[in-house]
């Protein structure tokens, strides 16, 4: 029997409005007990003193690329990169080669998960057949092989009798829609967005109405469905606005948004850096404010990373011309300390809850929560520690971070998953 407890450390568990030094006992990969000065002859302790115990991060977004895109990523170095960002759970998106449209390609995913990943894998299924926006895919096995929300992320779904028809089928099997919110006609060959520094750039922009536009289209058809709705990386300040309106009036609405995006604006793109274009696009400091306010005050429910991993001859291209997204499993805690906590805009844990049990009731996943006999998943992270984030020392395989070298105050010190301890910072 293996028992390890993590001592001294100040356990701030929001599924239970717990907050206070405390030790936590593991047994068999369960959490045993929460209490003071716990002991056992035959434990391996881990002395937390100084530091943030938490139930296991989650990251409701993420591209692992596998199968089909390996040279980018694998389930494997995509999973280590998770734990290194303190993360113990993650749902992939369908954006694979195939396309995860069907119960095979399903479970394949979730079979290579369980031989490679050192954190747990969720995988997301299509809401259509190809990602192709016209003919639902095969939702329901997909769901008895194991997804937990459908998404086609990357090629939003312009027919609004498809997305109607998918969120029926969504509500009668109780698994969320996630929508990429983007009007493809509106944003049509932009780079950026469409502001005062792409007219100075000479880039092409996106509007932020591209993205306000379908977050209305679906909000109404939330309504008239009934369906779990989420929306995917939330950039745009009116469209902050409309989930915050959506919430107060009952629908069953919540977002996600990323830490570049409470932490970048357009004003901050170094010019023609391919390490700067991700979609949504990095937009103007009122939609910056705007996102930092709909966190604080609760229209946001989850901080997501959007990792999207792309090899190193596709993304240092002219910007024109490169491929959309930016890695981001291993600064997220970084970030968000740095732009939420260490601002005094939020306190830990208010930050915490964004990281565990909002995200795990977004998708219905049993973590977030460090509840005797719940599995033993949990983060361990500081507040103060500085620390250098180095792109080349990554575990994933791409290196697309606008991040890279940047000083970080507080960041993730120990990552364990159902027991055992899969990552461990060293300075």
């Amino acid at each position: 029997m293996s028992r390890i407890i993590i001592k001294n450390g100040r356990v701030i568990d929001p599924s239970q409005n717990f907050d206070r030094v405390a030790d936590v006992a593991i047994q068999d990969g369960i959490v045993s007990e929460i209490g003071i000065d716990l002991s056992h002859p035959d434990s391996e302790q881990f002395d937390a003193s100084g530091l943030i115990v938490a139930p296991g991060f989650i990251d409701i977004h993420v591209h692992l690329r596998e199968p089909g895109f390996e040279h980018a990523e694998t389930i494997e170095t995509g999973s280590r990169a998770a734990a290194a960002g303190g993360f113990t759970s993650i749902c992939c998106m369908p954006n694979t080669l195939p396309i995860n449209d069907n119960a095979t390609v399903t479970s394949y995913i979730r079979d290579r998960a369980q031989r490679f990943a050192v954190v747990n894998v969720y995988p997301i299924g299509a809401i259509t057949k190809h990602s192709a926006g016209e003919e639902l895919a095969a939702i329901a096995s997909m769901k008895q092989a194991g997804i937990v929300a459908i998404s086609d992320d990357g090629k939003p779904v312009m027919n609004a009798r498809v997305v109607r028809r998918a969120m029926e089928f969504a509500r009668e099997l109780d698994i969320p829609l996630i929508e990429h919110c983007e009007d493809l006609n509106l944003s049509a060959g932009g780079d950026m967005h469409e502001g005062i520094v792409s007219t100075r750039l000479g880039l092409r922009g996106i509007p932020r109405s591209s993205e306000d536009v379908m977050v209305a289209r679906d909000l109404i058809l939330t309504e008239v469905t009934g369906c779990r709705y989420h929306v995917a990386h939330l950039s745009s300040a009116y469209s902050v606005k409309m989930v915050a309106w959506a919430k107060a009036h009952g629908l069953k609405v919540s977002a996600e948004t990323t830490p570049h995006h409470f932490v970048l604006s357009d004003c901050n793109i170094r010019p023609y850096d391919s390490n700067y274009k991700m979609k949504p696009p990095l937009r103007e400091n009122r939609d910056v404010k705007a996102i930092v306010d709909g966190l604080v005050d609760g229209t946001i429910d989850a901080i997501a990373t959007d990792h999207a991993p792309h090899a190193g001859a596709e993304k240092m291209q002219e910007f024109e011309r490169c491929p959309f997204g930016i890695i981001g499993l291993e600064t997220a805690l970084g970030l968000a300390l740095e732009q939420l906590y260490h601002t005094n805009r939020i306190s830990l844990p208010e930050l915490v809850k964004l990281f565990t049990n909002r995200p795990a009731q977004v998708v219905s996943l049993e973590r977030g929560t460090l509840r005797p006999g719940s599995i033993a998943d949990v983060t361990i992270f500081g507040v103060d520690h500085e620390w250098t984030y180095d792109v080349n020392r990554s575990p994933s395989k791409s290196r697309n971070s606008p991040f890279n070298g940047k000083r970080f105050r507080g960041g993730p010190i120990a990552t364990i998953v159902a027991g055992r301890v899969v990552w461990r910072y060293e300075s």
